[in-house]
């Protein structure tokens, strides 16, 4: 269309393209709405309310009396057994694991054998079995002899003096626990790296040292996460040791729900607790041998809890800031 003289040219209205862009810094990030996630936080959250709303308005759970026995010292006794029998059968049973684990890795047929057989037949039984068969050890062997081999015997013991119910019981556990602790050193020392021994090998090292100073602290990497869950799980074991006369945690509040039959829910709350104790206690204990074990291993080692708790702080105040800024 053509233009007449002297006619007014109206200017074109600014198109959206052409308006100058907003400064990054007056742009605000919109974070993506997820309501499927809100819903399932607050399903959760009423239904824990419900949870603790019960514990403390049940008159039935009665917390004064749990109050009362958890600090007794009968029980207090009990866990005082329950902890000793723990340690001696942990210790006993990650010593036996080390040579069962060794053993089966041998190149003596005999060994591997015996190695095989042994944590088979104690995988197998459970452990109150283990536990109730040992008690009555002395009705199948009255008396037990030092000696030479199908000869003389240098001297003689009456077992039934010696095989006390703290005896009984350590034994049991530690018997069964050196079965699973075998396969656990087992597991960790096939993970380490097979350049690991060649390079040892070829160094000269002796065998003795190449596992004491180069395999087994890179096996302890994979073996304290499984053997620590072998300790939780021995800590609650020793629940069964009341089977064997021994008045352990478990055992003593049996007793003392026998003597007081209105208190048998406090008492069972007790032995919760005191569970909950420690195996938090052991599982603490395993993230910092974890942590430990992990130099050399990772970029950066893990943040402790109280680091975790410092970073998440400091990211909600960075955010109330960025928030307040808008």
């Amino acid at each position: 269309m053509s233009e007449s003289p002297g006619a007014i040219i109206a200017p074109e209205a600014p198109s959206a393209a052409d308006e100058p862009p907003k400064s990054l810094a007056a742009q605000r990030v919109v974070p993506l709405r997820r309501p499927g996630r809100w819903i399932a936080t607050a399903v959760v959250l009423v239904l824990v309310a419900q949870f603790v709303h019960g514990l403390v308005t049940n008159p039935f759970y009665q917390w004064g009396r749990w109050g009362y026995w958890f600090w007794r010292p009968t029980i207090l006794d009990g866990l005082v057994i329950t902890l000793e029998v723990t340690a001696c059968s942990a210790v006993l049973g990650l010593v036996g694991g080390v040579l069962l684990a060794l053993a089966r890795l041998s190149g003596s047929p005999v060994l591997r054998a015996v190695s095989w057989t042994y944590v088979w037949a104690l995988r197998s039984v459970p452990l109150i079995v283990v536990l109730l068969f040992l008690y009555n050890f002395s009705a199948l062997y009255q008396t037990l002899s030092v000696g030479v081999p199908f000869g003389p015997a240098f001297f003689s013991f009456d077992e039934s003096k010696l095989a006390t119910d703290m005896a009984i019981a350590v034994i049991g556990l530690s018997l069964n626990e050196a079965a699973y602790a075998a396969e656990v050193v087992r597991g960790g020392i096939l993970s380490v790296d097979q350049g690991q021994h060649e390079a040892a090998a070829a160094l000269g090292l002796p065998r003795g040292y190449q596992f004491r100073k180069i395999v087994f602290p890179q096996a302890l990497r994979s073996i304290v996460p499984n053997y620590v869950n072998q300790l939780i799980g021995l800590v609650k074991s020793t629940s069964l040791v009341f089977y064997v006369s021994l008045l352990d945690l478990f055992g003593t509040a049996q007793s003392m729900g026998s003597t007081y039959p209105g208190d048998i829910v406090p008492l069972l709350l007790v032995v919760t607790a005191w569970y909950l104790i420690l195996t938090s206690v052991v599982s603490v204990v395993q993230f910092y041998v974890e942590r430990y074990y992990a130099r050399g291993a990772t970029r950066s080692l893990p943040p402790t809890p109280l680091q975790k708790l410092r970073a998440g702080l400091g990211g909600l105040r960075a955010r109330v800031r960025r928030e307040a800024a808008v």
